[in-house]
Order: C-alpha cells, then sequence, then structure tokens
C-alpha cells in the first residue's frame, strides 16, 4: 500500500519542479507551487498563506525556501493559496486536496505592482468597524493567545511631504478581548495593564521614513503601563478609495511591530516563580487600519 502512496504521489508530480516527500501522514494530500519573480528568477521568503476555500479561515502561513518552492501536506479539502511579496501584486489559486495525491499549482510568476498614489495631505480619522488592532503571544508551555482591543481612537495627519506626517492612536486598555473573561481580568490586573492606573496605552509617531514600494516604518513612541519606549512599526500602504461604504474618502494600512513585556510591565519570570499563568516575553501588535478623510488642512512638519 505504502508503494502504492508513493507511485500515485509522484504521478501527480511530474514536470512540477518540486520533490515529493517519500510519505504523507495517513490521509492528507500534499500540495506544492514554485513562485517566481517578474524576470523568471525564483523568489525566497515569498510568503504563502493557505485559506479555506470555504470558510476563508488562515490554516498555516510559511514562506518559500531559497529556491521560491513551498509544499505543504494537509487534509483533504479546497483551499486557497496566497502568494505575497512585498512590491509584487500577490497572486491567489484555488486547489482542491485530495488524500494521497500530490497537487501542483505550478511555476507562479508575480507581477509588479502598479504605483500607488499616497493619502492626500490632510486629516484622516480610523474608523472603528473597519480598524482592528490585534496582538499575539505565546502562552507560557502552551498554545499562543490571540486577542484584540475594541475601543480605541485614532488619527493621521498626512503631510504634503510624506515624510513629516503624523499619526497617534489611544488604545482603551480596559476594552482588552482575548475571549476569555478569567484571563482579561488577569490582564487588565496590576500583574499585567493595570488600567485602573494607566488606563490609555498611547503610541505618537516621530518619523515616517520610507523603505521601498508601498512600504515605510513609522518609527514613534509607546506609552503603556506608565512607561514610555521607542517603537518602530512596519507598514504596508495599502492604498486609497472614494466611496466603498459611501461616498467618504478611505485610505487603508498594515502595521506591524513586537513589543517585550519587561520594558512594559513586571517581570514575567518572577510571576513564573509565584505560579502566575502568563503570556512570553514578546508580543505580537498588529493594526489592521482604515481611515476617513476629513479635513484638507495639513500639519506643520515637526521640527
Amino acid at each position: 500500500m505504502g508503494f502504492a502512496l508513493l507511485k500515485r504521489i509522484r504521478s501527480k508530480n511530474r514536470d512540477s519542479g518540486v520533490r515529493p516527500p517519500t510519505s504523507l501522514p495517513p490521509g492528507a494530500g500534499l500540495i506544492s507551487c514554485e513562485v517566481a519573480d517578474p524576470v523568471g528568477l525564483p523568489l525566497g521568503n515569498a510568503e504563502i498563506t493557505v485559506l479555506s476555500a470555504r470558510t476563508g479561515e488562515q490554516v498555516m502561513k510559511a514562506m518559500t525556501d531559497p529556491y521560491g518552492l513551498f509544499s505543504a501536506a494537509l487534509p483533504p479539502d479546497r483551499y486557497t493559496v496566497r502568494m505575497v511579496v512585498n512590491s509584487l501584486l500577490p497572486a491567489h489559486h484555488t486547489v482542491d486536496v485530495v488524500a494521497g495525491e500530490h497537487v501542483s499549482i505550478g511555476r507562479v510568476q508575480l507581477q509588479p505592482s502598479p504605483h500607488v498614489q499616497l493619502p492626500a495631505p490632510g486629516t484622516w480619522l480610523f474608523d472603528p468597524p473597519h480598524t482592528a488592532i490585534r496582538f499575539i503571544a505565546r502562552h507560557v508551555g502552551m498554545a499562543n493567545v490571540h486577542g484584540r482591543f475594541e475601543r480605541f481612537d485614532g488619527v493621521i495627519n498626512v503631510a504634503d511631504r510624506m515624510e513629516d506626517s503624523r499619526v497617534e492612536v489611544t488604545i482603551d486598555a480596559a476594552s482588552i478581548n482575548t475571549g476569555n473573561n478569567t484571563r482579561d481580568n488577569h490582564l487588565r490586573s496590576a500583574d499585567f495593564l493595570d488600567v485602573a492606573n494607566y488606563p490609555y496605552i498611547h503610541f505618537a509617531s516621530t518619523r515616517f521614513a520610507h523603505r521601498t514600494g508601498a512600504q515605510w516604518t513609522i518609527h514613534g513612541s509607546l506609552t503603556m503601563h506608565g512607561i514610555t519606549r521607542s517603537v518602530s512599526l512596519d507598514t504596508d500602504y495599502l492604498g486609497a478609495i472614494n466611496g466603498g461604504y459611501g461616498t467618504e474618502l478611505r485610505c487603508a494600512a498594515l502595521a506591524r511591530t513586537e513589543l517585550h513585556r519587561e520594558d512594559y510591565t513586571l517581570n514575567w519570570r518572577s510571576m513564573l516563580a509565584r505560579g502566575i499563568a502568563v503570556v512570553g516575553p514578546t508580543v505580537k501588535l498588529e493594526l489592521d487600519v482604515q481611515a476617513m478623510f476629513q479635513s484638507p488642512d495639513t500639519p506643520t512638519p515637526p521640527q
């Protein structure tokens, strides 16, 4: 039976460019692809996200190897495979995974992104129903903890020169939500956010720095638990549209950073010694922002 399974896998893999494994977990199928740049060279470290085609939920995320190759064993189902590389147009392919078979998407050549026009100078306000502030932290000895803040305000002042722009975000610390009331109450306590004494988390930018294409780094200061530290947000500007949910002019961006808990809170190792279940020393923070244009008034560039 094992030889027959390997034979079926190999038969599906001809001309795919990906060497299949010699065996698969029972009941699993294999998908693979090769990602190349606009001139045909292999793209290592391309971000591959596999989503359920039925529910849209993320199943896994990985990166291509140095030769632009990706493969994964998955349960039988229909999946959407998304390939993303900075400054290139993303690609999406839907495949049906069958137990014991190898489905190759083949070679996918990504194309350059069209020039993304920067947002108009003026004041832009976060639109909370279409904005999310999320975090991921590893629970010590267990799986990741996913959460979000439910209440926040944000304003972006876009200057004539984008590098002179400013962004400010205020988060209601008590609005933390990880889907577990006991854990959320503990996170609000003095062991963590101490919301009774420090009700708000605040970020204020100091500088916008262009990296490449539609990528920017936003440098600034984050104040949490009464302590202020410098942080940098790696930001992808996603463009602007006129309309969509009405006649408003909107822009969107995705910003990420990693925080170190010991910079802001009590020592996590001492809490472990006291028998307190805590998340690990780092927390990944993500701001998925959609903002609405309010006014053409531009701020004075920072001195």
